[in-house]
């Protein structure tokens, strides 16, 4: 089955809580080899803590043997006092800190160390209480961050959605919900699965059983692009619903839909359909790892396969059926096979009387004799004539 590894920690964003007395926690989303994702919450004590327990496990590649020899990243150590400011400012460092971490060695970037503190604690699924006088602020990292992080001013709203109808959890890292309540939705991922919180309680629920409070969710929804996308398929799929598609792992298709519920629309040939984003991958990209047995979560359950969801909006939600995708797909590659349409001919190929690169050769046309060219062959044919009756 293979070693477990984490592939990939970005930082979210922080949180202020106010519960047992005010601090700030860090949000991290942690990518596993299994093609999981995880959301912790940790301290800046406890990452400090990890710091140096990870430069004591490795004394040589922490420069505590010859100073030349430093490949582990630095990480400044906590204030006596950790404001607002502090825990902004932070995020630009620790974001640098485990991007590094992450392209050290095996031995360091995957050490038991490592993945042991990022694994989801029983905290991490359960939110704090909340104070009869504020409850927790949610800070996010803006998505167009790299290594330097502007300024937050203020924190931001997450987006709340409401249940269209009951979800039991099936596993731990889930959350089950009743119809009607509202959660906010902290990660938003491209599986379908979204991270959700609710009062005291926080885990994974299926994007289709959500619905946002101000409009119909189908507004959310990017529009296609028939151009396509190229993607390959990580495990196979059997078609359950007539607008499905059923494909066998390995196969190369075209995805022309990415719809937030995770049910994306592929093309292969001029064929259209639904296929889980969970079982699909960008094309040259490394599949080796991908093709592993998916663990965890499977494809999420499509909005069209449950019962009773009840929606709070007046205009129902509307998705383009199959025959729409075709017909726009089939007409769009016939558009991009057409041949471009002749231009006009240049002024300089008019001149030479050569045809331009967009013109068919054409053959050549002898020029219109003039009046008097006309007139004069007219004389002398008239003369030859009376000479030759003489």
């Amino acid at each position: 089955m293979g070693d477990t590894f984490i592939r990939h920690i970005a930082l979210l964003g922080f949180e202020k809580r106010f519960v047992p007395s005010q601090h700030y926690v860090y949000m991290f989303l942690v990518k596993w080899q299994d093609l999981s994702e995880k959301v912790v919450y940790r301290k800046f004590t406890e990452i400090y803590e990890f710091h140096k327990m990870l430069k004591e496990m490795f004394p040589i590649e922490a420069g505590e043997i010859h100073r030349e020899n430093r490949v582990i990243p630095h990480l400044p150590a906590p204030k006596w006092f950790d404001g607002q400011r502090a825990a902004e400012s932070r995020q630009g460092t620790l974001t640098e800190y485990f991007n590094a971490l992450m392209g050290l060695p095996v031995k360091i970037s995957r050490c038991p160390h490592l993945l042991d503190f990022f694994k989801v604690r029983p905290d991490d699924l359960k939110l704090p209480m909340d104070s009869q006088v504020k409850k927790p602020e949610t800070y996010l990292m803006p998505k167009d961050a790299k290594s330097n992080v502007t300024d937050i001013t203020g924190p931001i709203i997450l987006q709340t959605y409401r249940a269209v109808a009951d979800y039991e959890k099936s596993s731990r890292t889930e959350m089950t919900v009743a119809t009607g309540d509202v959660v906010d939705v902290v990660e938003k991922s491209e599986s379908g699965w979204w991270f959700c919180q609710m009062k005291t309680k926080r885990g994974w629920v299926p994007a289709s059983y959500l619905e946002p409070l101000d409009s119909p969710d189908e507004a959310e929804d990017p529009d296609p692009d028939y151009a396509g996308e190229a993607y390959v398929t990580i495990k196979a799929y059997t078609a359950v619903e007539e607008d499905e598609m059923s494909l066998s792992e390995g196969e190369a298709i075209e995805v022309i839909h990415k719809l937030l519920d995770g049910w994306w629309v592929v093309r292969k040939g001029d064929v259209t359909g639904y296929f889980p984003s969970i079982y699909l991958q960008k094309a040259g990209e490394e599949i080796t790892q991908a093709q592993k047995q998916i663990r965890g979560r499977g494809a999420p359950p499509r909005r069209s396969t449950i019962r009773n969801a009840q929606s709070i909006h007046q205009r129902s939600r509307k998705r383009l059926s199959q025959d729409t995708y075709r017909r726009n797909s089939v007409r769009f590659q016939q558009q991009r096979r057409r041949p471009a349409r002749p231009g006009p001919q240049s002024a300089e190929g008019a001149r030479n009387n050569t045809p331009t690169q967009h013109t068919k050769a054409q053959p050549a046309v002898p020029p219109r004799p003039s009046a008097d060219l006309i007139l004069h062959r007219c004389t002398e044919s008239t003369k030859r004539k009376l000479a030759s009756a003489v």
